[in-house]
């Protein structure tokens, strides 16, 4: 049975190469490394010196710690009961990004008829930007009011004064981009 090292190597070199569109063949070329020795590696095998590592890591401009660590998932799957979700008044407020993301948020906005929530001014510079999914919505910036249907979309600055209401007789949904203004330091 092979070292978890060299599955881990195996899987890794192969997806990496997969993910350039090149073949084991034209790897080998770039790395200075024959092709059944490639081959050999990528069947999670072998047993590589440093020195054929090395090369194979300057070949696919990777760190070494990538090409031996345990494979990166393709894609994780966040059941909707996972993630976060806050009522503010009667609306429902759900984060869409799992993971954080620096500088970047992004939620669902349930406001059920007649419904309404104030905003929070976020940090100077912070641009929000608001799209209405379904129903109606009318979001108010510094005194300004927009009305927005399906489709549409306000962009505004989201350190000002702003709130969103449902002027409708039916639910509406809207999701809310949140890109903040880095903090100077």
């Amino acid at each position: 049975m092979a070292h978890p090292i060299a599955s881990h190597l195996g899987r890794n070199l192969r997806n990496l190469r997969e993910a350039r569109g090149l073949t084991q063949q034209q790897m080998a070329k770039l790395s200075g490394v024959p092709r059944p020795t490639w081959a050999n590696l990528e069947s999670g095998a072998s047993n590589p010196t440093l020195s054929v590592l090395a090369r194979v890591a300057d070949a696919l401009q990777v760190r070494l710690e990538e090409l031996i660590e345990p494979p990166k998932s393709v894609a994780k799957f966040y059941p909707a009961a996972d993630l976060p979700v806050r009522q503010r008044g009667n609306v429902q407020v759900r984060k869409l990004l799992p993971e954080t993301l620096p500088g970047l948020e992004i939620e669902r906005m349930h406001l059920p008829a007649l419904s309404s929530m104030s905003g929070i001014p976020h940090t100077p510079g912070t641009r929000e930007y608001l799209t209405c999914e379904h129903g109606q919505i009318e979001l108010t910036v510094a005194g300004k009011k927009y009305q927005l249907a399906a489709g549409d979309v306000v962009v505004f600055r989201g350190d000002q004064r702003h709130g969103y209401r449902n002027p409708g007789h039916a639910a509406a949904t809207a999701y809310s981009v949140i890109a903040f203004a880095p903090i100077a330091g």
